[in-house]
């Protein structure tokens, strides 16, 4: 389908906080309940969304989030709320998906009191209310696809071990996950044709992404034209990584990529 496309999607979920923890040094597990999550669609691979979160700073009104998010919708949402109580608004991958159970599970990168979503997962609470706005999938299963490119730092990795985890038994590829610590890495469920070559920064020196984006263009596809890639995470990653491909003779149209911060 591709990110465009994945931004037409509809639909809004309301759930709760079930339980938290930090399932590795620098990744927290949200797990979010109720009725919506067992008829929220499960689309499997890179399903993502965009998430209402409360705020840390005081109260938080959730009542006019919108069930898309065009840029009528989102000026007509910022301007009926007020910025002392609206909702903290990211974007995030679904990690796993249990209708039958209505829960869903959201891994969070946690790095202390940085940013806003990491530090609110650090400390969600059960019960704590939260809104989804689904967005539908952005990695494409292409058809004519005979060798898959995964590539990500943290950010991206609930996306990644997503798509590795519903791909085809028989694909085959590379994926290429870079993360903080090697206490980081996590089991990925993926066809035993694909390699997943993890790597640990293991310092704060190195600017994340900057590991993944070295592996990357020390690659060279073995047959570009049927090459798909996927590409997330910090922009230079995934910009940089994007013109590599596109000079070793990937089509653009084949390459999935999606900056998903920026470092600075």
């Amino acid at each position: 389908m591709g990110f465009d496309e994945a931004r037409k999607g509809r639909g809004l979920y309301t759930a709760e906080v079930v339980r938290a923890g930090r399932i590795t040094p620098n990744m927290v597990r949200v797990t979010v309940g109720g009725p919506d999550m067992g008829r929220l669609p499960r689309q499997g691979f890179d399903h993502w969304f965009r998430l209402f979160l409360p705020r840390l700073d005081g109260p938080t009104d959730f009542s006019h989030i919108p069930d898309h998010f065009g840029a009528g919708s989102y000026m007509k949402y910022m301007a009926q709320t007020k910025s002392e109580t609206r909702p903290v608004l990211r974007n995030y991958t679904v990690r796993n998906h249990r209708p039958e159970a209505g829960e869903l599970d959201i891994d969070f990168v946690a790095h202390g009191d940085i940013g806003e979503a990491g530090p609110w997962a650090q400390q969600a609470q059960p019960g704590e209310k939260i809104v989804i706005l689904d967005q539908g999938c952005g990695f494409d299963l292409a058809g004519d696809g005979d060798f898959y490119l995964l590539v990500g730092d943290e950010s991206a990795l609930p996306a990644i071990l997503g798509i590795l985890r519903d791909m085809p038994r028989n694909a085959e590829g590379l994926a290429i996950i870079e993360v903080p610590e090697s206490a980081d890495v996590q089991d990925a469920e993926g066809p035993k044709g694909v390699e997943v070559r993890w790597i640990a920064r293991n310092d704060h020196a190195t600017a994340a992404g900057a590991l993944a984006l070295k592996e990357l263009s020390g690659f060279t596809p073995p047959d570009p034209e049927i090459l798909t890639a996927y590409i997330a995470g910090e922009r230079t990653l995934a910009t940089e990584g994007r013109r590599h491909l596109v000079r070793e003779g990937v089509g653009k149209h084949r390459i999935t990529f999606s900056g998903y911060w920026r470092a600075d």
